[in-house]
């Protein structure tokens, strides 16, 4: 079976660290593909920061 899992960056975590630690569970052979993307927000006040999301397509053994 195929899935998709989707990590995106909180204010209190990176996708980057959450999409590795769910990676190193995975065996090298389940990993399908592996997609970046990131778009800028901006606040009221004006200030802009990255939010970055990463997916991951992976197949499981049943």
């Amino acid at each position: 079976m195929i899935q998709v899992k989707e990590f995106t960056d909180t204010d209190t975590a990176y996708a980057e660290k959450r999409a590795n630690d769910f990676l190193a569970d995975l065996a090298d052979d389940q990993v399908i593909n592996i997609c970046y993307g990131s778009t800028i927000k901006s606040t009221p006040s004006g200030t802009a920061y990255q939010r970055s999301t990463i997916l991951i397509v992976y197949k499981i053994n049943k």
